[in-house]
């Protein structure tokens, strides 16, 4: 009998942002939500002013100031309404991805394997897909902010998604 073999696709879409993309060599800490604003899985954070929560990036973001990535977290429903919200309130416990491999949304560029990871800090004319506060692969001088501590792992899917890869942990 001879073999029929199936390929069901030649590639495989990396998952929803903020999921972990690779074990075991990975760092992530638990910090309370800050600021008035939900956090969106996936997001690059920093810490608020109080140096205890977290809150999103944004327009003032400096790589030094990276804290990691909201990661995904599976939550209970505590409203009908909020069923399918991937994120956090003010106030709940965030996971935050500090060191390894973690999936997140590329707003604009081409991710490559071992790219530089930029955060963009203003919008754009060119790049209106672009989201302050939301990961890059493009340089542009003056609205994104290249990361000293990440790298893309490859390709984003379809869907936009790719793997950061978080080398070392840059604050506590």
């Amino acid at each position: 009998m001879p073999l029929n073999p199936q390929i069901i696709g030649k590639e495989m879409p990396h998952g929803f942002a903020g999921c972990y993309a690779r074990q075991p060599d990975m760092i992530v800490e638990t910090r309370p939500a800050g600021g008035e604003t939900p956090i969106p899985f996936g997001t690059p954070l920093v810490y608020d002013t109080d140096g205890v929560s977290v809150v999103p990036a944004g327009a003032t973001f400096t790589a030094a100031a990276f804290a990691g990535v909201a990661g995904f977290e599976i939550k209970s429903v505590l409203t009908y309404l909020d069923q399918q919200a991937g994120q956090y309130a003010p106030g709940e416990p965030t996971s935050v991805f500090q060191r390894g491999s973690i999936n997140v949304k590329c707003y604009d560029g081409t991710p490559a394997l071992n790219g530089t990871v930029y955060v963009r800090t203003a919008a754009s004319g060119t790049y209106t897909t672009g989201v302050v506060g939301g990961f890059s692969a493009t340089n542009e001088s003056g609205s994104t902010v290249a990361l000293t501590n990440a790298r893309w792992g490859g390709p984003a899917d379809a869907n936009g998604i790719a793997e950061l890869v978080i080398l070392t942990k840059l604050n506590a």
